[in-house]
């Protein structure tokens, strides 16, 4: 490719020589002949001059900031991030699975192989599974017997696709996720611990035995979906849980049974997601946030890191803290606690003052 093709790609502007050689993006410090230096920040700019790269992506407003004759031909960028995904994008390759079902793969009678799957070594595929055209199975993943996967899907090494899950086209599922594992899902025979904490406040009783519920639904996840690395997302009790199209989810984050997560979502790492819980689409939530059971969450809504979903919260807004409030009443809790010291100490000093004009002793306050 050279600068010119990688212009277009990046729907940048480019000013200087269109033919020069645009290999591997990389960042300018560590930038050799044939690469392309990414100096969208306009910090980086000075590595240029030093660099060997004579491709350089820049931000738009820092064309001019760019050394003098330190590279041949510049990419304009107007929005730095979406240019980054593009250009990583041009240069990601896929897992070099052969097209094909390795010697090592176990395919059980039933399971159907569209055009151009790719079956690496030590995958298992259940009986009556279905794998759409293109998709690839790396190393040492399952699917469960019944599960259907859509075309074009990426499944990583060591996931694991659970019995009569359906995964939509485009799917990515990264090392080790778990997709369609039982829920935490169990009761007791007499009312114990939980439900009087629930009623009162207190426990009032004991767990004598916990009697599990079985998971008879599964998972559904849409097109265009990403689950990343040792996520779970478990199967549903009676119908399925369900993720909406183009959804991405991070490492580390555990969606429960019944779960209903809408399109265009992002679950940031460490994300949790109790039981029948429902988000709207295009919700944030960032790294750590915890969610409760049965509560619903709005279209749009944004919740910040760390932050507990105690009740349902509207869309459209932005919440922090546990329990998670909108935004400026959360900040607002903050800046009244950090004043708590230096009120004490007024009031002390109040009350010292107070004793003295009484005739006591002030310093008894």
């Amino acid at each position: 490719m050279n600068a010119a093709g990688l212009a277009a790609l990046l729907r940048a502007d480019l000013h200087g020589v269109g033919e020069v050689p645009a290999g591997r993006p990389r960042h300018p410090a560590e930038a050799e002949a044939g690469d392309v230096a990414v100096a969208m920040d306009r910090d980086l700019l000075p590595l240029l001059a030093d660099g060997a790269a004579r491709v350089a992506v820049v931000h738009r407003d820092a064309v001019e900031a760019v050394p003098t004759g330190a590279v041949d031909a510049i990419l304009a960028v107007g929005r730095p991030r979406l240019a980054m995904a593009r250009l990583t994008g041009a240069f990601a390759a896929r897992p070099a699975v052969a097209p094909g079902v390795h010697p090592s793969a176990v395919i059980e009678d039933g399971a159907m192989l569209g055009d151009g799957v790719a079956v690496g070594p030590f995958v298992h595929v259940g009986a009556g599974a279905a794998i759409g055209d293109r998709s690839v199975l790396c190393s040492h993943v399952s699917v469960g017997a019944g599960a259907r996967i859509g075309a074009d899907g990426l499944i990583h090494a060591g996931a694991r696709i659970g019995a009569g899950c359906t995964l939509g086209a485009h799917v990515i599922v990264h090392h080790n996720a778990s997709i369609g594992a039982d829920g935490f899902s169990f009761v007791t025979p007499e009312k114990g611990s939980v439900d009087s904490a629930k009623e009162t406040g207190r426990v009032e009783a004991t767990n004598a035995s916990l009697v599990r519920i079985h998971s008879l639904g599964a998972v559904t996840l849409g097109d265009h979906v990403e689950v990343g690395g040792c996520a779970c997302i478990d199967r549903g009790t009676l119908g399925d849980t369900v993720v909406g199209d183009h959804t991405k989810i991070d490492d580390l984050v555990l969606i429960g049974h019944n779960v209903r997560v809408g399109s265009h979502c992002m679950l940031c790492g460490q994300v949790g997601i109790a039981g029948s819980a429902v988000v709207g689409d295009r919700v944030v939530l960032a790294g750590q946030v915890g969610v409760a059971d049965h509560v619903t969450i709005g279209d749009d809504a944004v919740v910040a890191a760390g932050g507990g979903v105690g009740t349902s919260l509207k869309g459209r807004a932005v919440y922090a803290g546990t329990p998670a409030v909108e935004r400026e009443q959360a900040f607002e809790t903050i800046m009244m606690l950090r004043r708590l010291k230096g009120l004490f100490r007024e009031v002390r000093t109040l009350k010292g003052a107070v004793r003295a004009l009484q005739g006591g002793d002030p310093g008894s306050a």
